[in-house]
């Protein structure tokens, strides 16, 4: 199923004091970070992820995969988008960076995931109702955010 084709399920953002271009590798370097925790490939496995181990090149590029996810767009500087499935849901996760001042730039996230069958909607449930999903994406763009606006 093409991203495009996924329902929207949310999107958040974040504003950085630093150019789109500097910001890049901190995103990339939290969604690793993100993912790369213990227990994520292990909950990837459980789930029956079509990705559930970390390969590819590094940093992340069209292609690499992380537990859970594989790298469908690599553009530095603009957009990461990352892809799944397991047997609950097909899912898209896309981050982009826009410039929207000098030396500042806005993070998105957004979610696209469809949640098939009785299963997929008990999933759905509990990853939206929880709101794990919602914190968690917070968490990680406010990371990239602070990272970025140390190092800027």
């Amino acid at each position: 199923m093409r991203i495009d084709a996924l329902p929207h399920v949310d999107e958040h953002a974040t504003v950085i004091e630093a150019e789109p271009e500097e910001a890049w590798p901190h995103l990339v370097h939290a969604v690793e970070t993100t993912f790369g925790r213990p227990g994520t490939g292990a909950y990837a496995r459980l789930v029956s992820a079509a990705d559930p181990v970390a390969s590819g090149p590094r940093p992340l590029a069209e292609g690499s995969t992380i537990p859970g996810f594989r790298v469908a767009t690599a553009i530095p500087g603009r957009e990461l988008t990352l892809r799944g499935s397991h047997r609950f849901s097909t899912y898209a996760l896309v981050f982009r960076l826009e410039q929207t001042g000098p030396g500042r730039s806005r993070l998105r996230a957004e979610t696209r995931a469809v949640f098939p069958g009785l299963a997929g909607g008990l999933y759905r449930q509990l990853l939206l109702r929880s709101g794990g999903h919602v914190l968690g994406v917070r968490r990680m763009l406010a990371a990239v955010r602070r990272s970025a606006e140390r190092r800027s």
